[in-house]
């Protein structure tokens, strides 16, 4: 028998086995590569769906938690981890956000990523102090532009943040000159807005929650596409009058490029289910985050529209992650 006849039924061998080689899997340990610290929200997702997983699959599940360079770190490290299924990377809205700060990658999001799906969202709101003379957008635009340039301060957990950037979009929309304070985290920036420090942020809904609630401060806008179940009368920003403002804090599962097809659709289907269950949908709630789910070209097309938009607001802003 010649060469060539022996290849093709070699290569043709090869593509029937994918099939059944998709039905063994998971064969070992799964790894969920985390980018941040624990206790993150992206980090509770993860030791959420990481045990129901095993228990499905009678695999162990190991979360780890790969923090460092603002989400770089643990990205770059499952980009470069075998195309098999066995390493999953719980994505973040930083993954759209680091290429527009740091062109120089070492990985590419699109090339060598393959997207799993979208976990679900957290609401990112406009709030002001209440020493702001304020109580809807148009009255808080009014007033920036009355006061000196750069004499209204806003909030930050930190440079190159998704909160930062929020920020720095809602300006370039509305023509605003507000001065950026960044934080090193979450709480400072709150406690600085609660006691008028900072007169504005673009904050995330859940964990400004109870501050609103105490009238710490005030929220103004949700800034997405639909009204925060928690404060039903509280406006979206296109319908405050700004539109082409919208941006939330988002999950997501990713694979590193190259994961079979049929790997995908499996991981796709049960983390699908495991969004509808009961305990899951509870659990999220309490994190503040809106199930999402969907086929992967959900989570493709949320991730190409904001590598766009981050990458031309960073531009236009000058805006560096340092």
């Amino acid at each position: 028998m010649s060469l060539q006849p022996l290849l093709v039924a070699a290569l043709l061998a090869a593509v029937l086995s994918l099939p059944a080689w998709a039905q063994d899997y998971p064969s070992r340990t799964i790894q969920l590569i985390v980018p941040s610290t624990p206790a993150t929200t992206g980090d509770q997702l993860a030791r959420l769906l990481g045990p129901l997983l095993g228990q499905r699959w009678k695999v162990p599940v190991v979360v780890d938690n790969k923090a460092g360079a603002g989400g770089l770190i643990g990205i770059d490290a499952a980009a470069k981890a075998a195309p098999d299924g066995h390493t999953l990377l719980f994505s973040a809205t930083a993954f759209s956000t680091l290429p527009a700060l740091k062109p120089q990658l070492p990985y590419d999001p699109l090339k060598n990523f393959t997207p799993v799906l979208l976990l679900g969202s957290s609401p990112l709101v406009l709030a002001v102090a209440n020493s702001v003379p304020a109580t809807t957008v148009r009255e808080f635009i009014e007033h920036v532009k009355k006061q000196p340039p750069g004499h209204v301060n806003y909030a930050s957990p930190g440079p190159g943040s998704v909160h930062h950037l929020t920020m720095e979009l809602f300006k370039q929309q509305t023509g605003l000159t507000l001065n950026h304070v960044p934080y090193k985290g979450t709480a400072g920036a709150l406690n600085d807005l609660a006691a008028g420090h900072v007169q504005a942020g673009v904050v995330a809904l859940q964990s400004a929650l109870a501050l609103v609630q105490a009238g710490k401060f005030r929220l103004l806008a949700v800034i997405g596409t639909q009204r925060a179940a928690q404060f039903p009368n509280v406006p979206t920003l296109a319908e405050a009058g700004v539109p082409n403002v919208a941006s939330e804090a988002w999950y997501g599962i990713t694979a590193p490029a190259g994961t079979p097809p049929a790997v995908i659709d499996r991981l796709n289907t049960e983390v699908n289910a495991l969004l509808l269950l009961p305990e899951v949908k509870d659990a999220m709630a309490r994190m503040g985050v809106v199930p999402a789910g969907g086929k992967p070209e959900r989570l493709d097309s949320l991730v190409r529209s904001e590598l766009v938009m981050w990458k031309q607001v960073v531009s236009k802003g000058h805006i560096t992650a340092d």
